[in-house]
This record gives C-alpha cells, sequence and structure tokens, in this order.
C-alpha cells in the first residue's frame, strides 16, 4: 500500500537538466527520485561499454539533499560487473533565489579500477583508463572524497551554473582538480493552460563542458581530457523525466564520442509516506 501510495503523488521537479554538472536547485524535501543512467562508449583500439549508475537521492530538508549511486558496467567481450557505490550530500547556506546561489557537494566513493559511468573529470583522467580489460582492474579498489563548489544562477529563464571540483584518493596521490560548466532554458517559458505533453514548456535544451585540471603537483590543462556535450530534457506530467546527451571529446585525452541517457521517477512525498508507516 505505501509504494502504491508514493506512486501515485509522484512529480517531476524540472531540477535536473545536465549529466555532470549540478545546478543551484536541491530536491524537494520529503521527495524521492529514482534515476538510471547508462554511457555508452569505446575506447580506440578497445571494446565497447556501457557504463551505469542508479541514483536515489531524497531531499532530507530545504537545505540538503542526499543521494546514494550504485554503479556497474558490462564490456563487449568480457564481462558484466557491479562496481561500487558512492554516497553524496548538497547542502545550500542561503534561502531564496539570489544573483549568485552557492552550493558545498561532499561525496564519498569505494568503486573499483572497473568503473567506467565518467560522472565527472578530474586531473589527468584520459580515455586509455578505459582500455585496460576488466579482469585487471576489477580487484583494484578506489577510496576518494571529492568535494565541489557549486554556483547556480537563474537569468531570463536562463540557467548558468558553473562547478569547481577537488578530489582526493585515500592513497598518497596528490589532489586532482576539475571543472564543469552548464547553460540551459526551457524551451517554452509561458505554461500551457491545459494538460500537454508535448509543450514546449516540458522540454529543456541546454550545454555541458566538462573536463581536468591537474593535480596538485601540475595544474594545467594540457594533456587533460575535455568534453561539449548538447542535453535535450523532457518532463512529464507522471513524474518521469528522460535526458539525452551526445558528447564530443576536444582533446587527444577524450573518447571521441560518447552518449548519455538518462531515465527519472520523482516520488512526491515519500519521507511522509514512511512515517506514516511506523505511527
Amino acid at each position: 500500500m505505501l509504494i502504491a501510495a508514493v506512486l501515485l503523488s509522484a512529480r517531476a521537479t524540472g531540477q535536473e537538466n545536465y549529466f555532470v554538472t549540478y545546478d543551484q536547485h536541491l530536491e524537494e524535501p520529503g521527495n524521492l527520485e529514482v534515476s538510471i543512467n547508462p554511457l555508452i562508449g569505446k575506447p580506440p583500439g578497445g571494446n565497447a561499454f556501457v557504463g551505469s549508475w542508479m541514483e536515489f537521492e531524497y531531499g532530507a530538508t530545504g537545505w540538503w539533499t542526499m543521494e546514494f549511486y550504485l554503479d556497474g558496467q558490462s564490456t563487449r567481450r568480457e564481462s558484466t560487473l557491479f562496481t561500487g557505490y558512492r554516497w553524496e550530500n548538497r547542502f545550500r547556506p542561503l534561502a531564496g533565489e539570489h544573483w549568485i546561489n552557492p552550493v558545498f557537494y561532499v561525496e564519498f566513493e569505494n568503486v573499483h579500477g572497473s568503473d567506467k559511468i565518467l560522472k565527472d573529470v578530474v586531473g589527468f583522467d584520459s580515455r586509455e583508463d578505459f582500455g585496460e580489460p576488466n579482469a585487471e582492474t576489477h580487484g583494484e579498489r578506489e577510496r576518494e572524497i571529492e568535494t565541489k563548489l557549486i554556483l547556480g544562477s537563474q537569468y531570463r529563464g536562463w540557467n548558468i551554473s558553473e562547478n569547481f571540483i577537488a578530489a582526493k584518493s585515500f592513497s598518497n596521490e596528490p589532489w586532482e582538480f576539475g571543472y564543469a560548466l552548464g547553460v540551459s532554458r526551457p524551451l517554452g517559458l509561458a505554461a500551457t493552460p491545459r494538460p500537454c505533453v508535448f509543450c514546449r514548456e516540458n522540454f529543456h535544451a541546454g550545454l555541458e563542458l566538462y573536463g581536468g585540471l591537474g593535480d596538485a603537483h601540475s595544474l594545467t590543462l594540457r594533456g587533460t581530457s575535455h568534453y561539449l556535450a548538447p542535453v535535450l530534457a523532457w518532463e512529464l506530467a507522471n513524474g518521469t523525466a528522460m535526458r539525452i546527451s551526445p558528447t564530443f571529446g576536444i582533446t587527444g585525452q577524450s573518447f571521441p564520442f560518447l552518449v548519455r541517457v538518462g531515465v527519472s521517477y520523482e516520488v512526491a512525498g515519500f519521507g511522509r509516506q514512511v512515517r506514516r508507516m511506523f505511527r
């Protein structure tokens, strides 16, 4: 009965318009969003793969959103693997909308070396990292803390977001740095007075640019991966949203081409329904 109730109350929030870049919006308090986000690619000379994460995003309060990720991948002619998990928290210190809205991000990740979701790019991450066989990388454990300063603004319907990334492995490796930039806008700003599936305001178009900035020993753009990615998102009234992003590598260390796809479902009032179970 709990599942039926929360599914009937689902709705979309319209906050997920990027794949890599984060904007200033948090999940609505008490809402749960579940999504799956496959990444399709092929390293030169290697086997094609699909790396994917399943994401559970919960609005704990108006200023705190937490997310839990389960990562996996399947590589042609090799194997299909569960590659680890991530726990993310985002904190928004200022209430209301401002010219620039800061958000602080902290993530703990515990994944295998065979992880292929490319959730972001830091340091000297390269397409060559994806060419090693699963049999060799699955035994490698990678634990790290990743932090981000997220800055987001709204201007005449446009969202403009900047992310500055710093990641530190639990090993003796230096701090690694990266960035992500995004702009997006609904195709229509005026809402249609009647229910509509294909109305312009249900579609968001955007563009992302992201890449590595070297590490604490060498803060540089040289020898790093960078990607340019248009994004199209479509929101449905029943709480479902879909996204697609053809992604183009713009340096020699990048994949020439990747495709990202995402499907999410918003469950409104999830926290309230769970609390009712225990009354």
